[in-house]
């Protein structure tokens, strides 16, 4: 498992290739809170706005995520783990006023990168005085 990646992988450099021409800038694998031992993919941080780009496998994406035949207790057990983890961040960071972008792997970078930069302006809108 040690050759899986945690950042950096194939979607997520895609998006952010689309969403940097965008003229938009923002932190890289960056935690939002400091108190929270979570990372997000990209970080507004002026904005809070939170992005994170999920891997198929690794949360249990619906339409493609199979379970493994082996070892199925404890692929079971980490898929919903992760999944509950995942709802726990969006959760606490909602709470605390951030705006959490959620996005699976397989959706098209295009329309990933294009509903960020909206979330964006629509909190910079928002966020002036």
């Amino acid at each position: 498992m040690q050759g899986n990646r945690g950042r950096d992988t194939r979607a997520e450099l895609a998006v952010r290739r689309l969403v940097h021409a965008q003229g938009l800038r923002y932190r890289v694998n960056a935690r939002p809170e400091a108190d929270l031992r979570r990372t997000a993919d990209l970080l507004f941080t002026r904005l809070k706005v939170a992005v994170f780009v999920d891997g198929c496998y690794w949360h249990g994406c619906p339409a493609h995520f199979t379970l493994p035949v082996t070892n199925v207790d404890y692929w079971s057990s980490k898929i919903a783990r992760n999944r509950a983890r995942d709802k726990e961040t969006t959760d606490v960071l909602q709470g605390r006023g951030w705006r959490v972008l959620r996005f699976w792997e397989h959706e098209t970078p295009e329309s990933v990168a294009q509903r960020i930069g909206e979330a964006v302006r629509a909190r910079r809108v928002a966020v002036r005085p």
